[in-house]
């Protein structure tokens, strides 16, 4: 089950003005998520969120269409609660309007860190190094 993670360019700072947004966040109305088809196209597994100066970044555990998550989370009403009471806490304006779906989708794609490691338990090499 992969992880995504979201960053976010904070002004430093700010850590529990920050923290208390999130705090208030209101969940997501389901974990479970469609595709552009009305399918099933995955489920929200869980989330973490993380602040050290300039830098706040979302994990998401999930399993699915990751691009489905962008326009489920899009379509919440406590996620522009969220960017909203977010934003004046931003160090760099965003250029992308997230208060639309598709705004929010876009920022989504364009505010997601590269995955270059994801390890698992059911990727361990079962006994391996153990003596």
């Amino acid at each position: 089950m992969p992880y995504a993670a979201i960053t976010y360019r904070v002004k430093p700072g700010h850590e529990e003005e920050i923290a208390e947004i999130f705090a208030g966040f209101q969940r997501v109305d389901t974990p479970d998520f469609t595709g552009d088809d009305g399918d099933a196209a995955g489920r929200l597994l869980g989330t973490g969120v993380f602040i050290k100066d300039d830098v706040l970044v979302r994990v998401i555990h999930y399993e699915g269409d990751f691009a489905a998550i962008g326009r489920h989370m899009a379509a919440q009403k406590g996620v522009h609660i969220l960017e909203t009471k977010l934003a004046p806490y931003l160090s760099v304006r965003r250029e992308t309007d997230t208060t639309t779906p598709e705004g929010f989708a876009a920022h989504f794609r364009e505010a997601t860190m590269r995955p270059i490691a994801q390890l698992t338990v059911e990727s361990h090499p079962a006994g391996a190094g153990t003596s």
